[in-house]
């Protein structure tokens, strides 16, 4: 389904915008699976956070996983699109530019603090058709706050090369293929060596590690919705589930199931 042909589809076209005197403003929104919000971009930081289901975000030519209990950092000005990937409740935030909580054009995906959960709840909760002191005291320590969290490398890039491209869109419509770098160069039309070349030169990795990272992201939408691990192992081309969770524990310094705790 695409979003056009859904209510959904801008779902916080209703939230104000926010400004210098109130510079968050806070909304929440459901979106099923397979919703796709079209490239866009808005005046104002974005910083939306799953508070159940998944979701990737295309920007920057690059591609981040967002999980559970996890949050996207958005900056303004930067064009962006949205998958929903499993079921998902949002509370997207705009941000006023001025307050941005991080410099430059880049996204971030952050695992949201206790105290950060609980300021977001604290606002919701509000009244928010009445100004309050205490509005603006929970804005001022969510700002504080947000920079001070984990950040997580759940973070594919993507090529502008055509043939790199192809190699890429396939790999990714299909993580748990097993096909070599000679395989795929015979493919999409150009040498092992070349396409060797175009990963680090386009993406900043070789080829092992940029498919990783791919697998990395497929599991997480498998491992969110509760797919045994000796599953989610074998869908993304790994021998066993020990060898997919001693991967894992490598890239996020924790096991699968705790990190999606």
């Amino acid at each position: 389904m695409s979003i056009s042909q859904a209510s959904q589809k801008r779902p916080d076209r209703k939230l104000p915008a926010p400004t210098a005197a109130l510079p968050i403003t806070l909304a929440g929104c459901d979106l099923r699976a397979t919703v796709m919000l079209e490239p866009h971009h808005h005046e104002w930081g974005q910083l939306t956070y799953a508070v159940h289901g998944v979701i990737r975000v295309e920007a920057n030519n690059s591609s981040w996983i967002v999980p559970p209990q996890r949050a996207v950092w958005i900056p303004g000005g930067v064009v962006h699109s949205v998958t929903v990937l499993e079921d998902s409740l949002l509370r997207p935030m705009r941000v006023y530019a001025g307050r941005a909580p991080f410099p430059g054009p880049e996204c971030k995906v952050l695992e949201l603090s206790g105290l950060l959960r609980e300021l977001l709840a604290a606002l919701e909760k509000l009244d928010r058709q009445q100004r309050s002191r205490r509005e603006l005291l929970l804005i001022e320590m969510i700002l504080d706050e947000i920079p001070r969290c984990a950040e997580h490398p759940m973070h594919v890039p993507l090529p502008s090369d055509k043939r790199l491209k192809a190699l890429c869109d396939a790999l990714m419509a299909a993580p748990g293929a097993e096909f070599t770098l000679a395989d795929w160069a015979a493919q999409v039309g150009a040498s092992e060596r070349t396409l060797s070349r175009l990963f680090e030169r386009e993406l900043g990795m070789g080829f092992g590690h940029w498919r990783q990272q791919v697998r990395l992201a497929h599991a997480a939408p498998l491992i969110a919705r509760g797919v045994p691990l000796s599953q989610v192992a074998a869908e993304l081309g790994y021998a066993s589930q020990s060898a997919f969770s001693a991967m894992f524990r490598k890239s996020f310094g924790c096991s699968p199931s705790s990190f999606f705790k």
